[in-house]
């Protein structure tokens, strides 16, 4: 199947294309004729599965058709809401790709920087907004956001905004929405709580499940180090020295330990920085951006930062600490070995972290290789 069998206007196949995409991903597949199609949606997807792309096409094609059809009402008639900085940036860079050659406005709002840039932004008129829930109730209570004139709104990565405590904001939002609007929502994972806030804001949902959590990609060569806490930062250094990693994405558990890992790292002539929520928005930004480019070889980030962090070829993620779920393993590891490219998943297995590898294996239905002969076992 390309694009082309979905019915999407020339102007987007065209921004595809330019892009190098010419067949949807699964979640694009089962999704775009829904939501074309006027439906609400309930998508169970990880990362990296093409969600963005699965409803952004279809908005900015029910955008352009308004707008050519003399409908020009002022207002956001779009407002996406993910958890992190990072990834909402990310659907805005997204929007600006494919809608390259529409005439349809987006903006994109979040906190830790000025909001004078995104009011005045605001003012001028825009038709899709992507944000994260802080800052958007905060212009919204100061009068500088409304949302009557929405028609379609969007909730990404559900699960991590659950995690993060957004809940009551979300809430709140949705109660200045109008009732009469298509809902697309998404998460990672589908616990209770995230069920039963889908049950309150969608109406009849399609149902579209892609790669259930437990799958890791048959491309990702995994393998895990036995080794003591004090041991790992010295594993990792020894490991980083071969020049063929071209890079790493390396996940500790908290803010702190990536500091210091990082420092750790630098000191040793390797090129590394955090990224993390107690970064300011530049740092974070820089970070990223030299890690796009390879001029830092290595970003070390907790999971709640590292939603929205989407490298081409990526070679390497190393687990510095194996996390507490299960699940976070997955969507680790699954940064690496994307569009058809091979990766390598490195985990550090402390004697304490042993029954979270247990429950790992338990969930892919495979034992990890372990790598015996290292200097540091």
């Amino acid at each position: 199947m390309t694009f082309q069998d979905l019915n999407l206007i020339a102007p987007l196949l065209s921004a595809l294309s330019k892009q190098g995409y010419s067949e949807p991903t699964p979640i694009q597949e089962k999704a775009i004729p829904s939501i074309l199609q006027g439906n609400d949606i309930f998508g169970c997807a990880q990362t990296g599965t093409g969600k963005t792309a699965a409803f952004a096409l279809p908005i900015l094609q029910f955008l352009h058709a308004k707008k050519a059809s003399g409908n020009n009402n002022t207002g956001i008639k779009a407002l996406i809401l993910a958890p992190t900085r990072e990834l909402a940036l990310q659907i805005n860079e997204s929007f600006s790709a494919y809608g390259s050659n529409l005439q349809i406005r987006h903006m994109v709002i979040f906190g830790g920087v000025s909001q004078h840039s995104q009011i005045n932004a605001l003012r001028k008129g825009v038709d899709i907004v992507v944000a994260t829930p802080g800052r958007l109730l905060d212009l919204m209570n100061q009068g500088h956001v409304r949302l009557n004139a929405v028609e379609y709104l969007v909730l990404d990565e559900a699960d991590q905004m659950l995690d993060m405590g957004f809940i009551n904001d979300i809430k709140k939002i949705i109660a200045r929405l109008p009732a009469k609007r298509q809902t697309v929502f998404f998460s990672a994972t589908a616990p209770v709580e995230i069920k039963r806030l889908a049950d309150s804001m969608l109406r009849n949902p399609v149902n579209v499940n892609i790669t259930p959590v437990t799958a890791t990609a048959n491309l990702i060569k995994q393998a895990v180090y036995y080794v003591s806490q004090e041991k790992k930062k010295p594993l990792l250094s020894h490991l980083l020295k071969d020049d063929s990693i071209a890079n790493a994405l390396v996940f500790t558990r908290t803010k702190h330990g990536a500091d210091k890992v990082v420092k750790d790292l630098n000191r040793n002539g390797i090129k590394a920085e955090a990224i993390h929520g107690n970064k300011s928005q530049n740092a974070r930004e820089r970070a990223l951006k030299g890690f796009k480019s390879k001029a830092i070889r290595v970003l070390v980030a907790t999971d709640i930062a590292s939603r929205g962090i989407d490298v081409d070829k990526l070679t390497h993620v190393i687990n510095f600490e194996i996390p507490e779920q299960a699940e976070t393993y997955v969507h680790r590891i699954g940064r690496t070995g994307r569009a058809g490219e091979s990766g390598t998943a490195w985990s550090f297995c402390n004697s304490e972290e042993r029954i979270y590898l247990k429950n790992i294996h338990k969930l892919i239905k495979k034992d990890i290789d372990v790598i015996k002969s290292h200097p540091f076992s």
